[in-house]
């Protein structure tokens, strides 16, 4: 599924990099990895990083100041996975922490409680491969429930929101690092929306965008979800990127 956000406009300060033909074997991915508290998942979200097929990565754990078994569980993994912490600062800071110490052309990222599919980021590089002047490629994402919300499950078993959807999320995006030159990190005034700003960012920008029509994301759903935690501010968030946004439209137009 391919699409240009919003046109062309706004390309021509992008890195020479894009537009660039790839060498497939050589293109470093830094898959960066926010967690607090997150030891109860954290194992198998890393594992579906290791299970790649596509194997240039480097994992950069962050750890937005965990109190909990984290960082033993990080430790354990040895070279395989670069351990970085932080002061408690939220997701959004701890998210451009990991930009700042990533050596890889291309960035994604990964929730700790989330899984990618083995050829999730192979699929992904396919398209930059095909399409030189691609900026970022984002794959469908399907929530999958836990034992003790499975009441939750149920409710949801007809609707939309247990459906496959076009993953507007940091957890399916793979991006070119120039990119983030380009249209900035992300916002670390929001708690909850930092990622739906920097896609709406990103649309003002026009950066040039594909969506894999396949399911290589799950997003797991559990008792202490951070967008069950933040749903009102969640809600305030969303209106004032909306106002941003109109506001950025009528400052171009």
């Amino acid at each position: 599924m391919e699409r240009a956000l919003g046109g062309s406009a706004g390309l021509d300060h992008l890195s020479d990099e894009l537009g660039e033909k790839l060498d497939m074997t050589g293109a470093l991915i830094s898959c960066v990895v926010p967690v607090y508290n997150g030891e109860r998942f954290l194992g198998e979200a890393l594992e579906s990083i290791l299970a790649q097929t596509y194997r240039a990565v480097e994992i950069i754990a962050v750890d937005d100041g965990s109190t909990d078994g984290t960082r033993t569980l990080l430790e354990s993994y040895g070279d395989r996975v670069r351990y970085v912490s932080q002061t408690n600062s939220g997701p959004a800071t701890t998210r451009n922490t990991g930009i700042g110490a990533a050596r890889g052309k291309f960035i994604a990222f990964l929730d700790s409680d989330d899984l990618w599919h083995p050829e999730k980021l192979a699929r992904q590089m396919a398209r930059f491969e095909a399409r030189p002047e691609l900026g970022l490629c984002l794959t469908q994402i399907q929530n999958f429930w836990m034992p003790e919300v499975s009441r939750e499950e149920a409710a949801f078993r007809d609707h939309p929101r247990s459906r496959a959807i076009d993953g507007f999320t940091s957890v399916t995006l793979l991006a070119r690092r120039s990119v983030f030159e380009a249209i900035g990190v992300f916002d670390t005034s929001l708690k909850h929306g930092d990622d739906t700003d920097w896609f709406l960012r990103a649309e003002s920008h026009g950066i040039p965008l594909e969506i894999v029509p396949e399911v290589l994301v799950r997003r797991r759903l559990h008792a202490n979800n951070r967008s069950r935690r933040w749903a009102t501010r969640s809600r305030e968030e969303y209106l004032m990127m909306m106002k941003a946004l109109v506001d950025r439209r009528r400052a171009a137009s």
